[in-house]
């Protein structure tokens, strides 16, 4: 049994809300059989209302993330679905555990004293924390990341947060809370700018390329299902300029670049 069937089929139960969301959050379980998952469940009524998205869209948005990232075979979300739940339709995903950060170790995506970047990592923003110590924030240059920034890139990703990079310890990072995407417009926000300006490697631009082929033909019906007409223009033509340029993206003049709280 695949993850999905069992996201699909397994009976869902709730074990409770996660508080520190904005939308309407709940970590639960699915079961079927001998076989059982700790999912993520947000039912399109516990959404917000946001200005700049379609009510009721948030839950679609992140099932489209999902569907993109297997489409360009990169796995960065979680097996997610769209499903009935005991709050309605919604949201459902495979919950990552994270592995446990040892003392003197830093997180994917950290916050360090200025003028003390890790080697192998990248800074991002110099800034003053609560107390107003020099910090640096900054992130890990592995090649998981650098498919994540160029994720975020095509699907417009206006909430990349430190915390939505998730590293269960076995090789593999994961991204999450992929509601607020696709957009028609410019929103990129992320945390993950320590390659802006820089070549994009080859095998990543051939999966965009073929990602930009499966978008003219039947993957474009089916994401077309999930966003609007005019999001999904937007999407194909963020592959083709990604595919011109070559390199990672700078930041927008016109739109914060880094969501707030970073974390």
């Amino acid at each position: 049994m695949t993850d999905l069937d069992l996201l699909a089929r397994g009976e869902l139960s709730l074990h409770g809300r996660l508080m520190a969301a904005s939308n309407g959050t709940y970590q639960g379980s699915v079961s079927l059989g001998s076989a059982s998952a700790t999912v993520v469940y947000k039912p399109v009524q516990g959404e917000r209302p946001l200005w700049d998205f379609p009510d009721g869209t948030l839950a679609e948005r992140e099932y489209a993330a999902y569907v993109v990232s297997e489409e360009l075979g990169w796995s960065i979300v979680p097996p997610t679905l769209l499903r009935d739940g005991p709050l309605g339709e919604g949201m459902v995903q495979l919950w990552i555990d994270e592995v446990e950060v040892g003392a003197g170790e830093t997180e994917l995506v950290d916050i360090v004293p200025q003028g003390r970047v890790p080697s192998g990592w990248v800074g991002v923003l110099d800034a003053l924390d609560g107390r107003h110590n020099p910090v640096t924030l900054v992130h890990a240059d592995t090649e998981a990341l650098r498919r994540m920034a160029v994720f975020d890139a095509l699907v417009n990703n206006a909430d990349r947060k430190g915390g939505h990079v998730l590293n269960p310890g076995d090789g593999r990072v994961f991204g999450v809370d992929h509601g607020v995407t696709f957009n028609a417009d410019d929103k990129l926000r992320t945390v993950l700018w320590g390659w802006a300006g820089d070549p994009i490697a080859p095998d990543l631009l051939d999966d965009v390329r073929r990602l930009a082929d499966g978008l003219a033909g039947a993957f474009g019906q089916e994401l077309g299902q999930l966003i609007t007409g005019v999001e999904l223009t937007a999407t194909r033509e963020r592959c083709a300029t990604l595919l011109k340029s070559g390199s990672y993206p700078y930041p927008s003049e016109a739109w914060p670049a880094i969501p707030w709280p970073a974390f």
